[in-house]
């Protein structure tokens, strides 16, 4: 999510502390939408008139890049009265497999919000990141309807189902059970009704009291079928788990063709292209959009909307249209926007393929509406609410960070349920590479590593983890400071070779840890078991401590002094590769050392003419995922006792920290 950088603001206040203490593919896309009138100016934007259906030429029809499973035709309406949705949808699902279907099943995200004792609230104590849900601000999903395609009702064939913790309180998940199965090769269609009452925004979604709407995972949605083979699966089935505090979304593939309506005075921004020019009728304005190969889509509205939109193209962008969605209070941000889009999406492009879609769509809350922030969707993003008139760089960052999104998580299309790490910790990587080269500003890896008091596994399902701030460390924070751990070890040019291999072998294919594993050590023709078996699989660090040293001065026959000296290194973490260490004289002189781990402990003898004053092990801190930086220097002038309470002190200190910050 990330972001969304998801939990971001838990980072930015551990930081703070922490330096404190440190010192078209089917119909050609519609016209723009008209320009804004001067009502724009005080935070009221409205459409003069529709615009204008374009020429019908339409362009070639490409083959579909995804296995696309599902087709999903919706019709929804917003009530802002009621802050309700009323939506219809006619849904095929196509079986991939080759087993015969007995059962589908459904998300019904919404009903996470539903009351204090669904799965979500109580694993995240209805808080997520900074948001609370607001004081009589729940929502819900009722199928009011459902039917197949010959008409016959259904409704009492469909359950609630938990699969993962048995909460009865939990409705995210439904069973349907068929009167007729699916064989391997055949379809099913079903046409559906459904209610959404909207939450206060909060965890992605809902409506603010000022109109503001984000409708993400909205509607019913087929839960992923994964094929045998696929993501390591010894046998075919569903792959379906309820919404919890920490997880996000898993789907196969398909098609969305979708006609939402509205008041008048509302803008509306989607996933995909808008396919047609918005239609009036009874103060009420039909939008109408479409996409493919994408695994979702989310929407969002408001009258106050500051709309801009510009085109773009590069060596691996043959055309995209940026679309803004400002709120007021950012809409002399705009180019700010619009550069770190066409910055994202360029270098993206070129480390990681081609962006494939035609659109791109960038949604700014309102303040109020901060909750449906900093996430990503197909073709759409959201940044973080219009909080701040003049922010600082985590405007770039955040649109860097959700549009990064659009290939690990939109195009790769990993489990976020089981192996998030494979998008957010990825992400998080491409967005510091980015931040780094466009914008110079580096990504304090040694900082970023001093988080890391509670390592966990980085393939584990979402709601193993301890807490929301257990997951964040682990699969934003550790999980980049893996990846950056291998490039130090293989190069940048190496390290994004991997990754472009990894991207273009996986668009459309939904791989796993063990995929990602096998294409860099196809690229470096090396085994990496160890290492992934250590921080990936594992839930080790690096940790390598100047245990101590020893010193003596030594005269020769002719009176002339010189100082020996023993060193001793320890591992107490895990195994690293090289670890490169500092030996510094009292002459300014210095001796440079790279250990060749091959055990747990090494010594080293010098011998100088003037005594040494120091040892420090990696001063650059090429050691990404060595969270412990407090032993690798030992000051040799200073007394043992001393040393040894300064640095239990230290320690100390850290541990306290890290209590009151609920590590």
């Amino acid at each position: 999510m990330t972001r969304s950088h998801a939990y971001r603001s838990i980072a930015y206040v551990i930081a703070g502390f922490t330096l404190a203490y440190l010192l078209i593919q089917w119909l050609w896309p519609a016209e723009p939408l008209p320009s804004l009138g001067p009502e724009a100016e005080q935070g009221h934007v409205r459409l003069d008139e529709p615009a204008k259906l374009p020429q019908q030429i339409p362009p070639s029809v490409e083959a579909p890049r995804s296995e696309r499973v599902a087709e999903y035709h919706m019709d929804v309406r917003l009530d802002e009265t009621t802050r309700k949705l009323y939506g219809t949808q006619t849904i095929t699902w196509n079986h991939p497999g080759k087993k015969t279907v007995n059962e589908l099943y459904f998300h019904l995200y919404p009903n996470a919000f539903a009351s204090p004792h669904t799965t979500f609230m109580k694993e995240s104590g209805g808080q997520l990141r900074a948001d609370k849900m607001p004081t009589n601000g729940y929502g819900s999903i009722n199928i009011t309807e459902l039917k197949t395609s010959e008409g016959m009702s259904l409704m009492n064939r469909l359950d609630y189902v938990q699969p993962d913790d048995n909460n009865t309180k939990d409705r995210t998940v439904a069973k349907l059970r068929l009167t007729q199965p699916v064989k391997a090769g055949e379809s099913i269609t079903l046409k559906m009704k459904f209610e959404v009452e909207l939450p206060k925004v909060f965890a992605r979604m809902g409506m603010t009291d000022d109109d503001f709407v984000m409708a993400g995972q909205w509607f019913p949605k087929l839960a992923a079928y994964e094929e045998a083979g696929v993501r390591g699966r010894s046998s075919e089935g569903w792959n379906v788990h309820q919404y919890h505090g920490s997880s996000e979304f898993y789907s196969n593939f398909g098609i969305y063709n979708v006609r939402i309506q509205v008041p008048s005075r509302y803008i509306v921004a989607s996933t995909g292209f808008q396919a047609k020019a918005p239609v009036e009728q009874d103060n009420m304005r039909t939008y109408q959009f479409y996409a493919d190969d994408v695994h979702d889509f989310a929407w969002s509205a408001s009258p106050h909307f500051v709309y801009a939109e510009e085109p773009f193209s590069s060596q691996n962008v043959p055309g995209v249209r940026i679309k803004l969605y400002l709120d007021p209070k950012h809409a002399e941000l705009k180019e700010r926007y619009f550069y770190a889009a066409k910055a994202a999406l360029a270098k993206f492009s070129e480390w990681f393929g081609e962006y494939p879609y035609s659109t791109l769509s960038i949604v700014v809350p309102p303040e109020s509406g901060n909750g449906a922030g900093g996430m990503e969707y197909p073709t759409l993003v959201t940044a973080f609410g219009a909080q701040d008139e003049s922010p600082g760089y985590d405007l770039e960052r955040t649109v860097i960070h959700e549009i990064g999104h659009q290939y690990f998580y939109g195009m790769i299309a990993s489990n976020e349920f089981e192996e998030a790490w494979l998008d957010e910790g990825f992400t998080s990587y491409a967005e510091d590479k980015l931040m780094e080269s466009e914008f110079g500003v580096p990504p304090s890896l040694a900082l970023q590593a001093s988080y890391m008091t509670d390592p966990a596994p980085l393939k584990q399902s979402a709601w193993k983890y301890k807490s929301q701030n257990h997951y964040a460390e682990n699969v934003y924070y550790r999980a980049k400071l893996v990846l950056f751990a291998m490039e130090k070890q293989v190069g940048e040019k190496t390290m994004l070779r991997i990754l472009k291999a990894y991207t273009n072998k996986y668009r459309f294919k939904h791989p796993t840890t063990a995929d990602f594993q096998r294409v860099v050590e196809s690229v470096t023709k090396q085994k990496w078991t160890d290492f992934f078996n250590q921080y990936v699989y594992g839930d080790q660090m690096a940790d390598f401590a100047v245990d101590h040293v020893d010193m003596k001065e030594v005269k020769d026959a002719n009176g002339k002094s010189s100082y020996q000296s023993t060193v001793y290194i320890q591992k107490y973490g895990a195994n690293y590769p090289s670890v490169p260490i500092v030996f510094h004289f009292k002459d300014g002189t210095t001796t440079r050392k790279v250990w060749q781990v091959d055990g747990d402990r090494i010594q080293y003898q010098l011998k100088h003419t003037s005594p040494l004053e120091w040892v420090m092990i990696d001063p650059l801190y090429s050691i990404a995922v060595e969270n412990r930086h407090i032993n690798n220097y030992m000051k040799v002038t200073v007394e043992e006792p001393v040393k040894t309470r300064v640095s239990w002190t230290a320690v100390k200190a850290i541990e306290i920290i890290s209590n009151i910050l609920g590590w």
